[in-house]
């Protein structure tokens, strides 16, 4: 999946401590768990996936959004306990 990372880069950097790289890498897990919309979505247009980051070395989950046919990154942290249990229990 390619993500643009344009407009929020610098945002999960410094925010979260998050390289896109590993945002990137989480996406791209094929075990990844994709959940759309987000739960947490007020527009209902966003999708949360948490995948594995190898380079980062722990899950991370990934907001997505789509407009005018492209992908965009919007926000990414490292998987809370939430996060953790539900890509847990879809794996299993």
């Amino acid at each position: 999946m390619e993500v643009d990372w344009t407009y929020r880069a610098d945002y999960i950097r410094e925010r979260h401590g998050i390289e896109v790289e590993w945002a990137n890498e989480a996406l791209s897990d094929p075990d990844a768990l994709r959940i759309e919309p987000d739960p947490a979505s007020k527009s209902g247009r966003s999708v949360r996936t948490i995948g594995y980051s190898s380079k980062a070395g722990w899950l991370i989950t990934v907001i997505t959004v789509e407009e005018a046919g492209l992908t965009y990154g919007v926000n990414s942290w490292r998987s809370n306990e939430t996060d953790t249990r539900r890509y847990r229990e879809e794996r299993s």
